[in-house]
């Protein structure tokens, strides 16, 4: 019995330290696929972990363990090894709020790989389930197409992946498609991330009330 016991002890031992081998395993691959993201991407960029997800259910947030004392400001987008997961919408000193983009009203403005459509990308509240809203029946969007940010607004760098399309349903009786699609970045996964810098600022909106550059009269010949 004592052999017995003994022999338990050691069967439980042997597989907690090939659990934290084979963890250990896969969390060195995705802090590689964070380092081949880095030379990516041109922005300076913050290693970050994931310390907390929010407390509410029904919201899609998470907590990293770098804040205004690591340089992290409002508004940076938050990517990992494949593509964006999110944007800092809250700084505090020691840690920042990350609002990912399957949260419910989070918007990414993305392009379509293939046909260069330009559109916004909405998250539904739903980790695996992103939609695009507001799109014409006759848009050329077909399941399979890879979406990517466009850069529109200054918010996230051009060309990182952001949802493959999964469903497209085109309804006479609606004036917009059904349109949706699955993220590619681990928004429910992993627990490194990457915190992008500050991106070149754009001129500013020119005021809606701004009045045309008058225009030179032609000479009579």
């Amino acid at each position: 019995q004592r052999d017995n016991q003994h022999l338990t002890e050691r069967n439980l031992e042997l597989s907690r330290s090939a659990q934290l081998a084979e963890a250990l395993r896969k969390e060195n691959i995705h802090l590689r696929g964070l380092l081949g993201a880095r030379t990516r991407v041109a922005a300076p960029t913050t290693t970050a972990e994931i310390l907390y997800a929010a407390r509410d259910p029904f919201s899609r947030k998470i907590m990293i363990d770098q804040g205004l004392q690591g340089g992290i400001e409002a508004g940076r987008p938050v990517i990992d090894h494949i593509g964006v997961i999110g944007q800092v919408t809250r700084v505090y000193p020691w840690l920042s709020e990350v609002t990912l983009i399957t949260d419910k009203g989070h918007l990414v403005p993305i392009l379509n790989v293939r046909t260069g459509l330009r559109a916004v990308l909405s998250g539904t509240g739903d980790d695996g389930k992103l939609e695009l809203r507001f799109i014409p029946l006759t848009a050329d969007f077909l399941i399979g197409d890879q979406l990517v940010t466009s850069g529109i607004d200054g918010v996230y760098p051009p060309g990182l992946p952001v949802a493959e399309v999964t469903h497209v349903e085109r309804n006479t009786e609606f004036l917009f498609a059904n349109i949706a699609c699955k993220p590619l970045a681990g928004v429910h996964a992993h627990a490194q991330v990457l915190v992008l810098g500050p991106l070149p600022v754009l001129p500013e909106r020119p005021q809606d009330g701004a009045r045309d550059a008058p225009q030179k009269k032609r000479k009579r010949s």
